[in-house]
């Protein structure tokens, strides 16, 4: 491929890999991780609600990594609360899995900048062949393709496993029990996965550039290197 070919693809490469530091980032700071309702469970068994009087008794959830907000309904009328998983709710969440998303969000950010930086040498640089090289284009593009994967499989054993919005609902409530109605990802955790398809992408604008994978070179060069030997 010519050398302006596979300056263009780094810089398209480099700019998808800052966009995704930058969405990585806001996706952090905001509370738009999960949207949900919540349901009072006692006060419905309370009245004996229908269909229709549930609605006086479903508020609404939405969280982030590090604070949220519900609205409670207990059928007079909604209750704005906010809240803090640190140090609030610490005791009551898994805190491994959740100080394991926030990490792995950081080494995602860290990486795609480090990325960035590594694509924008290989256009306008002369790398050689070492990390500096393709070897490490597709080093940093896997790690931060892996730890997108990771932040999406942690967050959502969180939630789903562990059943994360209800004891968010149920925390301090002491002679109410709040169960979970309906809950969905939200805008940011859709970010995380755009940016692990966006880093799995660019390792095949690396190998669209001309770049074998390095394990499949490795492989071809222990082929020709048993070849010579069987000749000998």
């Amino acid at each position: 491929m010519p050398a302006q070919q596979k300056k263009i693809i780094f810089c398209i490469a480099g700019v998808f890999s800052f966009a995704c530091a930058l969405g990585t980032a806001a996706a952090v700071g905001t509370q738009l991780w999960i949207r949900g309702t919540i349901l009072c469970k006692t006060g419905a068994l309370l009245v004996n609600a229908t269909r229709q009087e549930l609605e006086k008794f479903i508020g609404e959830i939405q969280y982030g990594l590090f604070y949220g907000e519900r609205v409670r309904q207990c059928g007079l009328g909604g209750r704005p609360f906010q809240f803090s998983f640190f140090p609030d709710l610490l005791k009551i969440i898994p805190a491994s899995i959740h100080v394991g998303v926030i990490l792995f969000c950081t080494v995602l950010i860290v990486f795609a900048l480090v990325g960035t930086g590594f694509f924008m040498y290989n256009a306008f640089g002369s790398p050689y062949e070492t990390l500096h090289g393709p070897v490490g284009l597709y080093l940093w593009t896997f790690i931060a393709c892996s730890c997108g994967c990771l932040i999406l499989i942690l967050f959502s054993s969180e939630v789903k496993i562990h059943h994360l919005s209800e004891k968010i609902a149920n925390f301090k409530e002491g002679s109410f029990t709040f169960k979970t109605h309906s809950e969905q990802f939200a805008d940011s955790f859709w970010i995380i996965l755009g940016c692990s398809l966006v880093h799995f992408m660019n390792a095949l604008l690396i190998r669209f550039a001309g770049f074998e994978f390095p394990f499949s070179k490795s492989k071809d060069s222990a082929t020709t290197t048993g070849a010579v030997d069987l000749m000998y």
